[in-house]
């Protein structure tokens, strides 16, 4: 027999980093909805902006809120499942503060303008070589605890935790790859139709590996714990687990479709996703019914509660997103605010309440004393289930509503609502309901952190540490004869048994899925097709191109025209492939709050319209919610940086001269003295020197490169 303790304290660390960080990203959640209800709250401050905050909300919800709750179940739950202490203390702790330093980082990059661009992955590549070496830490504890365990089995939830260490290294590591130019600048390693196609592989597998699966670990031990009922059934958990890992990854470009990527990897996407709805519910089912017998304590019990809500959210987002992944429905829903109500539902009703419900059912466990309020956990729990009702009807409403009025045609044949403006002001009542629903979420959650710290000041001086006994690992190890027949899963138990080879068998399933549709993209040149009139971007359109997304325009505006009747009539002619091969990172966008810009150049290619919608949207555009950018009209513009960034962008394959690098400079500033001199002639003056000047010739130039007759493979 051996002598074993946990390591508590880590988890506690992790649940107060948990409920600490959820507020401040719901919080600017809260700010950010108010922002798009009404421009005046973006403050006309530059780093309070829209485009500055909606980044540090999504990161700050996924990775700090999300984060810390995965590592605080992951570090609990192991422990007692294989019956040893976590591998490292120090460790334990160089991961928990070096997650926390990460999650500053994004809360000082991203009001700054210090961005990659690329949805959920926005961090710069210093902090992105962080979270992958503090990422190794992690897995290095994990793999390092199962090694030392004392129980041979690996129960499920141990499953789900390899599933998501494994492929979250992948994702994060391939998509994050990019040539820094910088301190805090870089450029994808991939353009156009590939960076897009790495991005929603790594976007939906991040749900996937990041939102789902660990919580599904989560699910399988916190619930059981709470409930006091073994998990439903133990065949349909393996049914689950395998499936819902291989069908998974294979799903990405369903985000895609009429796009410009080949339409073969994006009906693959949608044939994948449609195939989630089964392992997906059999989840959500085995989650559920694992509650038999103790259905009359849910509606006593609010821990239940949230876990029963919780769980039901999963059921419905992941009904919903196969659905959304079918074209016909993906026509109507992308670039809506459809999806937008989606990814909240999935996000605040599964994960939110999975956290919450493990959260307080660990407070008396972990402080070793009574939860302070038992009656605000109920409270709560209403507050955020109410909150949540009114965040998703309203936005449900405005996104069909979007979604509906862009196709919409007067029986002569032309479009309804050709001022895009109309399709986002007539939403203007849904976004304040939204706000209503956001503020009453976040002041639930705001009541469990302070019940939090209250349970937590009347701890014990001391906390006790329980010692445990049990038996060493057997070296040898016979596992039990098959009795015949596939579904008696005893292959799958002796697996369980070996975690190496069961780790490696995650690996196949994630590596092998993704190369299937990785290689044919990347490889097979006529799925990017080049057209001859396309160049790279001049000096002073590359900066004004990085001063795009340093704004986070691509946070409202897409770049992309699907071949659909009504984009076409609304946008112009549609997108083609060859037209992004120098685009580092891609830009077209996954919601529209304004409209498509990939045509901007020659529909309005006016500077001084321009200009007056930077100084003041509302001069040009009556109720738009779009904030004003006076400091693009104040500040000037780091021509010196331009060669530099010209440098990093031809190393990976932009073909600029080094003539045309050595002139960038000088390149520069005469085209910016051409928009200047625009701008002069219609009475604005001063300007040449400006950042805004840059961002209009990035303006100017987009969709400009083809015609119709030019739009040929070369």
């Amino acid at each position: 027999m051996e002598r074993f303790s946990y390591n508590d304290a880590i988890v506690r660390k992790f649940v107060f980093a948990s409920i600490g960080w959820g507020i401040v990203g719901l919080l600017v959640g809260v700010i950010i909805a108010l922002q798009l209800a009404d421009s005046r709250f973006n403050l006309g401050l530059e780093w309070t902006s829209f485009g500055r905050l909606r980044p540090l909300h999504t990161n700050a919800v996924i990775f700090a809120f999300a984060g810390n709750g995965i590592f605080a179940a992951v570090y609990y739950s192991t422990q007692r499942l294989v019956k040893a202490r976590v591998f490292s203390d120090a460790l334990s702790n160089i991961h928990f503060w070096g997650w926390q330093l990460i999650i500053l980082s994004a809360a000082l990059t991203f009001p700054f303008g210090f961005t990659s661009g690329k949805e959920y992955a926005e961090l710069e590549w210093p902090i992105d070589i962080a979270i992958a070496v503090i990422w190794v830490i992690f897995a290095i504890n994990f793999f390092g605890t199962l090694a030392r365990r004392r129980e041979r089995h690996l129960y499920v939830a141990i499953w789900f935790y390899i599933a998501t260490i494994i492929a979250i290294a992948v994702l994060h590591i391939f998509n994050s790859l990019a040539i820094p130019a910088g301190p805090l600048k870089s450029y994808s390693l991939y353009a156009g139709v590939e960076d897009a196609f790495m991005q929603w592989w790594y976007g939906h597998n991040a749900v996937a590996f990041f939102l789902t699966t660990p919580f599904l670990g989560l699910m399988y031990y916190f619930m059981p714990k709470a409930a006091g009922r073994p998990v439903f059934s133990y065949k349909l958990s393996i049914l689950h687990f395998w499936s819902l890992v291989f069908i998974y990854i294979w799903a990405g470009p369903h985000h895609l479709h009429y796009t410009a990527l080949p339409e073969w990897a994006s009906t693959l996407g949608m044939l994948f996703s449609v195939m989630l709805w089964m392992p997906s519910w059999g989840g959500m089912l085995n989650g559920l019914l694992t509650l038999r017998g103790a259905w009359d304590r849910v509606a006593t019990d609010p821990i239940l509660k949230f876990f029963v809500v919780g769980i039901t959210f999963y059921g419905m987002s992941t009904f919903e997103g196969p659905l959304l992944s079918v074209k016909a429905v993906n026509s109507l829903s992308h670039y809506s605010d459809w999806t937008i109500a989606h990814v909240h539902a999935g996000t605040l009703g599964w994960v939110g309440f999975m956290i919450y419900g493990m959260v307080y059912w660990l407070m008396p466990r972990l402080f070793q004393t009574k939860v302070a309020k038992p009656a605000w956990v109920n409270l709560h729990f209403w507050m955020s289930t109410v909150g949540i009702v009114f965040y998703i009807v309203a936005i449900y409403i405005a996104g069909l509503s979007q979604g509906l009025m862009w196709r919409s045609f007067t029986a002569e044949g032309t479009l309804q609502y050709p001022d895009f403006l109309q399709t986002v002001t007539n939403l203007n009542s849904m976004y304040w309901l939204r706000v209503i629903g956001g503020v009453l979420y976040l002041s639930g959650a705001i009541l469990g952190g302070i019940n939090l710290l209250l349970t937590w000041k009347t701890r014990p001086a001391t906390y006790e540490v329980p010692v445990f006994e049990a038996p060493a690992l057997a070296k040898n190890f016979t596992p039990a004869p098959s009795n015949g027949g596939f579904m008696a899963m005893n292959w799958h138990r002796n697996w369980e048994g070996k975690p190496f080879k069961f780790t490696v068998w995650v690996v196949i399933a994630v590596v092998s899925a993704s190369l299937f549709e990785i290689i044919p993209t990347f490889v097979i040149e006529s799925n990017v097709p080049t057209i001859a009139s396309v160049k790279p971007y001049s000096p002073l359109e590359l900066a004004g191109r990085d001063i795009y997304i340093a704004e986070g325009c691509y946070n409202c505006h897409s770049q992309m025209v699907r071949p659909l009747h009504f984009e076409t009539e609304r946008f112009g002619e549609y997108s083609k492939a060859g037209e992004f091969v120098y685009d580092h990172p891609f830009q077209w966008g996954s919601r529209r709050i304004g409209p498509d810009l990939h045509r901007i150049g020659v529909r309005n290619p006016s500077a001084v319209w321009h200009l007056r919608h930077f100084n003041n949207p509302q001069d040009t555009s009556v109720g738009t919610m779009m904030p004003s950018y006076q400091h693009l009209l104040a500040k000037d513009l780091d021509f010196e940086v331009i060669p530099r960034n010209m440098t990093a962008l031809k190393s990976i394959g932009v073909p600029y001269t080094e003539e045309e690098i050595l002139g960038a400079v000088v390149a520069a500033k005469s085209q910016a003295s051409v928009v200047a001199q625009e701008l002069a002639n219609g009475g604005q003056n001063g300007y040449e020197s400006k950042k805004v000047v840059a961002l209009i010739a990035y303006l100017q130039r987009l969709g400009t490169d083809i015609t119709n007759d030019t739009a040929e493979a070369k």
